[in-house]
């Protein structure tokens, strides 16, 4: 579930190193320990912000493959 972002000001968003065209998400840590998810397209449009729980569910479905594209 999505929180309430906070200001974006000074606020370090990174993207991956494997985002081919420059059009991806970029992810920020804040000091609380929630996460900040933005789209590269459109920086200003309010970010997405998750618990630290809530980012490690998503990542580790990530990591085993829950969210790969599936031929229909």
């Amino acid at each position: 579930m999505a929180h309430s972002a906070p200001q974006n000001a000074g606020i370090r968003f990174i993207k991956s190193s494997l985002c081919g065209g420059g059009e991806c998400i970029e992810v920020a840590w804040l000091e609380d320990g929630r996460v900040m998810v933005r789209d590269s397209k459109d920086t200003t449009q309010r970010p997405l912000v998750f618990t630290q729980p809530e980012w490690q569910a998503f990542v580790q479905g990530v990591k085993i493959g829950e969210f790969d594209a599936h031929p229909s």
